[in-house]
C-alpha cells in the first residue's frame, strides 16, 4: 500500500479513482470513454454542467459570479488575471509571501505596474499583519496566494481591501479545504492538480462586473469574457480532467462537504505539527505558528538548517514503508508532507508514527 504525500499532482480519493476505472470504457451508459466524447455532445455537456453546479453548491457561490473552467494551470492565470484586470487602472497590488505570489507578480509586471504591498521578505516564513501593508486605493486589484505550497505558508485571514478594489486569490493548493465567503473576492482561481483533480484544469470564479475589462492584446484562450460567452467551450476543454473533478466534488459532498474537509485537515495537520513542536528542536518547521499551512507541512530534521544524512535516512525509511514524495521542494530542501483532502487521517497517522520512531532512535 503506497501513501502519496505529493505536493501536486497529488493524491486523489480512492473511491473516485475506482469509479473512473469502472466507467473508463463506458461513461454514463454512452458506450464510449469520457476521453472519446465530443465536448459539444449532450453527454459531455451534462458532466460539465453538473460539476459546475456542484461546485456552486459546495461554496455557496452567489448568482452574480461566473464559474469558468480553463487551461494553463495556475501559471496561466498569473497572466490571465493581469490581462483581464490590470487595464482597469494600469496598476495592481501584490502581496508577495512565497514563490507562487512572487512568480505571479513578475508575470503581471509585463502587462502593467505592479506594487509590492509589503517589503521584500528575507525568507518566506510569515504573513505580515495587514496594518503594515501599503495598499493603493487606485489599484486595479489586490492579489495574494492563500496557501504557498513550496514554503508551507497559509493565510489566517482574508485581506481587507480598499472599497471598489477587487480582491484576487490564488487558492490552488487549499481550494475546498475550508469554507470562505466568495462575495469578498473579485476573482478566485485554483489549478486542479493539488486538491480537486488531475492536472490540466483550472477553476476560475469571477464576479460578473469584472468580465469584459481585458486588455486588447489578451489571447482568446485567456479571455474571461470569451470563455464566459462560450460556457468554457471556446476550445476543447480538458474533458477527462473535468469529469474526474466533478466526481471529486460529489465525493466532498458525501464526506461532510467543505466543513468536513476543514475538520479533517485540522486534525491531520495538528498530528504532524504536534510532533514537530514536541521534538525539542529535532524536527524544525520554519513557518510562524499562526500561518502554518494545513495542506503543506515543511520541516527539517536535526537542526534548522537540516542534517542531510538524517533527512536522506528518513526519506528512505518512509519509502520503505510505502510513504512517497515527501522530499521538500528543490528550492528549499528538507521534507514536505502534503495533506490534501484525499489524504486520510489514518495515512497521516502512519507518517506521525514514523516521525515519532525516528525521533526516538536519533534524538541523541
Amino acid at each position: 500500500m503506497v501513501i502519496n504525500f505529493a505536493a501536486g499532482p497529488a493524491k486523489l480519493p480512492e473511491e473516485v479513482l475506482k469509479e473512473v476505472q469502472a466507467n473508463l470504457l463506458n461513461c454514463n451508459g454512452s458506450g464510449i470513454s469520457v476521453m472519446e466524447m465530443s465536448h459539444r455532445s449532450s453527454n459531455y455537456g451534462k458532466i460539465q454542467e453538473t460539476a459546475i453546479n456542484d461546485l456552486r453548491e459546495l461554496l455557496n457561490v452567489p448568482s452574480n459570479y461566473k464559474i469558468l473552467l480553463m487551461q494553463g494551470g495556475g501559471t496561466g492565470q498569473f497572466a490571465a488575471v493581469a490581462l483581464n484586470l490590470i487595464g482597469i487602472t494600469g496598476s495592481a497590488d501584490y502581496v508577495i509571501t512565497g514563490s507562487w505570489s512572487s512568480k505571479a507578480a513578475k508575470e503581471a509586471a509585463q502587462y502593467g505596474k505592479v506594487n509590492a504591498v509589503i517589503p521584500k521578505l528575507a525568507k518566506y516564513t510569515t504573513v505580515p499583519r495587514q496594518s503594515t501593508w501599503q495598499l493603493d486605493p487606485k489599484a486595479s486589484y489586490v492579489y495574494y496566494c492563500d496557501n504557498e505550497t513550496v514554503e508551507g505558508v497559509e493565510f489566517d485571514f482574508i485581506p481587507e481591501v480598499p472599497e471598489g478594489v477587487p480582491l484576487v486569490a490564488d487558492m490552488s493548493s487549499n481550494f475546498l479545504s475550508r469554507p470562505f465567503d466568495v462575495s469578498k473576492f473579485g476573482v478566485i482561481f485554483a489549478g486542479a492538480q493539488k486538491n480537486i483533480g488531475p492536472a490540466g484544469t483550472t477553476v476560475i470564479i469571477v464576479r460578473e462586473d469584472l468580465i469584459g475589462k481585458h486588455l486588447k492584446t489578451t489571447p482568446s484562450i485567456l479571455n474571461f469574457e470569451l470563455m464566459d460567452k462560450n460556457s468554457s467551450l471556446l476550445n476543447t476543454p480538458p474533458t477527462f480532467g473535468i469529469y474526474v473533478m466533478g466526481l471529486v466534488f460529489k465525493w466532498i459532498k458525501t464526506n461532510g462537504g467543505i466543513a468536513g474537509m476543514e475538520k479533517q485537515s485540522a486534525a491531520k495537520s495538528k498530528l504532524i505539527y504536534d510532533i514537530i513542536d514536541q521534538s525539542e528542536g529535532f524536527f524544525y518547521c520554519p513557518v510562524d505558528t499562526n500561518v502554518r499551512s494545513r495542506m503543506n507541512v515543511p520541516f527539517r530534521i536535526g537542526s534548522a538548517a537540516g542534517d542531510d544524512a538524517l533527512e536522506k535516512e528518513f526519506l528512505a525509511k518512509a519509502e520503505a514503508e510505502g510513504m512517497i514524495q515527501l522530499k521538500g521542494h528543490r528550492s528549499v530542501g528538507g521534507i514536505r508532507a502534503s495533506l490534501y483532502n484525499a489524504v486520510t487521517l489514518a495515512e497521516t497517522q502512519k507518517l506521525a508514527n514514523l516521525m515519532l520512531a525516528f525521533y526516538k532512535n536519533n534524538k541523541n
